[in-house]
């Protein structure tokens, strides 16, 4: 029997289907290729490997790309991007590299025009490199999120006014574990963009990844839209947010394919058309 995808969508969402029955991301060819991060000065249409100043001398860094229609004196709004957990493979194929270089959601989201894209280090200050499998030196991972981001809205045109924190697993996590970690790194952000599980919906192999603590962050959210997405189905996380009793503007999309990765990002699908219009509608009024 072959559905038509709004009672696919109603049938995945309701755990009819197995993940081996969903459809594999890959069988949708690609209309944009993310690009490599490469060294060398910012410049429109590059991604470049870029540290804060006190990061120099060591192998923390993040990864920034100026828009194709990149013009000196005008203001972008910002999509800054944390990468999901590395040394992740599944039985699908579905890779995460846990680098800030193999993120894809805010390149998707773009199509690499009209907004400066800033991937951001989990900082491993002991050992002065990013880290791939959570969070690292928490505070330092805070701080360097504190600097770099207005950092990027002062040199390279970032409007403060419209800074978009996404992430994919991890990153989808960290949205809210850093992102609203205080009240200084939390009002960075004018919208949220979690792709693939969420702050509080289970525990952690981490402190503070219980439901109490998760609360006191989400507490910080302030009524700020969230766009939430999630393989095969949302609920887990609808239901979670429900319980919390804290109101703000939920979008929910389920994605209609089995894979644990961003690569939805980099096709033409409607859940990324969903997303593009959501993204489109918090931005503020010129």
């Amino acid at each position: 029997m072959t559905l038509g995808r709004r009672q696919f969508l109603a049938t995945i969402a309701g755990g009819a289907l197995s993940a081996q029955q969903l459809p594999d991301i890959r069988a949708v060819p690609a209309d944009l290729t993310t690009p490599e991060m490469t060294g060398g000065e910012p410049a429109p249409g590059k991604r470049v490997r870029q540290a804060a100043p006190e990061y120099k001398n060591t192998d923390v860094h993040h990864a920034l790309y100026l828009p194709t229609d990149f013009r000196p004196g005008q203001r972008y709004p910002v999509i800054v991007e944390y990468a999901g957990n590395g040394n992740y493979l599944n039985e699908y194929g579905d890779v995460s590299t846990g680098r800030v270089e193999g993120s894809n959601l805010g390149y998707g989201l773009s199509a690499g025009k009209g907004f400066v894209w800033l991937c951001l280090p989990y900082v491993n200050k002991t050992e002065g490199r990013n880290e791939i499998t959570w969070w690292g030196d928490i505070a330092a991972t805070v701080e360097y999120a504190k600097r770099a981001v207005p950092d990027v809205c002062a040199r390279f045109g970032g409007d403060p006014r419209a800074v978009i924190l996404g992430g994919f697993s991890r990153g989808a996590i960290g949205c809210n574990f850093i992102g609203l970690h205080d009240d200084g790194i939390a009002r960075l952000w004018r919208a949220f963009f979690p792709y693939s599980h969420y702050d509080g919906v289970r525990e952690w192999p981490y402190p503070a990844s219980d439901r109490a603590s998760a609360l006191a962050r989400l507490r910080r959210l302030a009524g700020r839209p969230s766009f939430i997405s999630h393989e095969r189905s949302i609920d887990a996380t609808r239901d979670y947010l429900k319980s919390t009793a804290v109101e703000a503007p939920f979008t929910f999309q389920p994605l209609a394919f089995r894979n644990h990765n961003d690569a939805w990002a980099l096709r033409d699908v409607p859940e990324r058309r969903a997303a593009r219009k959501w993204l489109a509608a918090v931005l503020p009024r010129v």
